[in-house]
């Protein structure tokens, strides 16, 4: 079931238990009894349906529940981690539109954000064989609309500057690809990767070496925390505003790393 709808299965079970010893207890039960007990049932089906009502307009529009089924947040966020993501916080979607209002901030460098997958086609393939398509991922804003990005030996750089790191960041030891784009390709690069097929081309190089880009109006740069082992706006493009789903809220699963995420 989706993400959003299996936090309220709980609910479902209860009613269901609920229902079941209410049939068995009035079957037992005389006339007056059986009255009773059917006014208690609806009472308690009344408050459990209203319960699950006001869950699902909160899940719907305000929070959505997300499991992490990667590695490419490690260690920020790992394999298995359960998470509530604030819909509302980058504003209100009016159902089946892009239309949003009521924004309570702005996206900015360093949020963590549920995503999805910016494919324009089912036959769009980004770090491998597989679609990715209509797929929701969990990455880091690096860059914002208007910002130039670009990968030297690994290293974050955004206009002209290397970004220092940052705790959350994770690298590995290994050897690192270097390339440059050939003079005269450079508006050829920025139009395959706003395409999101540069990697089509370039492949596992984008790990290493990657830009200059600037990032499109409405659009962001995303990035992994386990850098080296992310599929992210390196292969598979820029992310436009409307495919941003919410903010990362916190971590509600397992019980003992109940955080926060930053």
């Amino acid at each position: 079931m989706p993400t959003q709808w299996g936090a309220l299965f709980p609910l479902e079970i209860l009613v269901a238990g609920l229902s079941v010893y209410g049939f068995f207890k009035a079957k037992k039960a005389d006339t007056a009894q059986q009255e009773k007990i059917t006014k208690s049932d609806l009472d308690w089906s009344n408050t459990v349906y209203f319960a699950g009502f006001v869950a699902s307009i909160v899940m719907f529009f305000f929070v959505q529940a997300f499991k992490i089924p990667s590695a490419s947040m490690r260690y920020t966020l790992v394999e298995g981690d359960h998470l509530f993501v604030n819909k509302a916080a980058y504003g209100f979607r009016i159902p089946f539109t892009n239309i949003r209002f009521g924004q309570f901030q702005d996206i900015k460098v360093g949020d963590v954000i549920v995503l999805k997958f910016p494919a324009k086609s089912r036959e769009q393939r980004n770090c491998g064989p597989e679609t990715q398509y209509g797929r929701d991922f969990v990455k880091r804003v690096v860059a914002l609309p208007g910002d130039t990005v670009q990968i030297k030996n690994g290293r974050l750089w955004v206009n002209g500057e290397q970004m220092a790191e940052q705790p959350y960041e994770v690298y590995e030891n290994i050897p690192r690809i270097e390339s440059e784009i050939a003079q005269g390709e450079e508006e050829m690069y920025q139009a395959l990767w706003e395409e999101h097929i540069l990697d089509n081309y370039l492949g596992g190089e984008l790990r290493d070496s990657f830009g200059p880009v600037v990032v499109p109006e409405n659009s962001y740069f995303v990035m992994g925390d386990n850098r080296d082992n992310s599929c992210d706006s390196r292969f598979w493009g820029p992310v436009p505003r409307e495919n941003i789903k919410g903010k990362a809220w916190f971590v509600h699963w397992p019980l003992n790393k109940i955080h926060v995420i930053k």
